[in-house]
């Protein structure tokens, strides 16, 4: 407890020195360049966000008690294709792609445009692509965001579990330095259990090596 209580301390500290003022809004903000050494310095306990696995009804209590409203069965529809459609607008052309399973939206995130080989600090210039993800996240607040690391079957089981979590965190990270409410996330961690193509070749294990954000519909109990 002591841990968790000092880690969340020095994470609210480097947020309050590293902030700026927006010059039109006057809001408070976390610069780009911020937000990278925050994640690049192991930061995972922003206020909220879940490490690990966690069950929906979980973080739908929550957000509910704390007055995010909630969607109804006859809504949720209508209000999924319009969040479908902002994303597909910003993330054209960035190698995101937007798939639609049911009332769920899913991003997959390439390694190779995501992170360094091997490493987990996300690139520099991936920001602005996390950054228009970040904008439709806030607009659509009404849903839950599961962020899951995976990675090919090459290297230990354990060396892949550590690695998908961390990449994992270091983006829920950096969504929650630009405004997306960290209540709403979980980060979690699959190393090579959830292949999407085989890993005999090349392109196959290029395709595992991936972050999925995973948007669900925030439900009304």
């Amino acid at each position: 407890m002591f841990k968790k209580i000092a880690l969340s301390l020095l994470a609210a500290t480097f947020l309050s020195a590293c902030t700026t003022t927006d010059p039109y809004t006057g809001d408070q903000k976390m610069s780009n360049t911020a937000g990278g050494a925050m994640i690049g310095a192991g930061l995972g306990a922003v206020t909220g966000l879940l490490v690990g696995q966690d069950a929906n009804s979980r973080r739908n209590a929550a957000l509910i008690g704390a007055g995010v409203g909630a969607l109804g069965g006859g809504l949720i529809g209508n209000y999924m294709d319009n969040q479908e459609s902002e994303l597909r607008r910003q993330l054209q052309g960035t190698g995101v792609s937007v798939t639609r399973n049911g009332d769920s939206i899913v991003l997959n995130m390439p390694s190779n445009i995501t992170f360094p080989t091997d490493q987990d600090a996300v690139k520099a210039e991936f920001y602005p692509t996390l950054n228009s993800v970040a904008i439709v996240l806030k607009k659509f607040d009404k849903t839950l965001i599961d962020v899951n690391g995976h990675t090919d079957s090459t290297g230990s089981h354990q060396h892949n579990q550590d690695l998908s979590q961390r990449r994992a965190i270091s983006v829920a990270n950096y969504m929650a330095s630009q405004g997306v409410d960290p209540r709403r996330m979980s980060a979690v961690g699959f190393a090579e259990t959830q292949p999407i193509a085989s890993n005999a070749s090349e392109a196959g294990r290029a395709q595992n090596r991936r972050v999925e954000i995973q948007i669900s519909p925030l439900r009304q109990n």
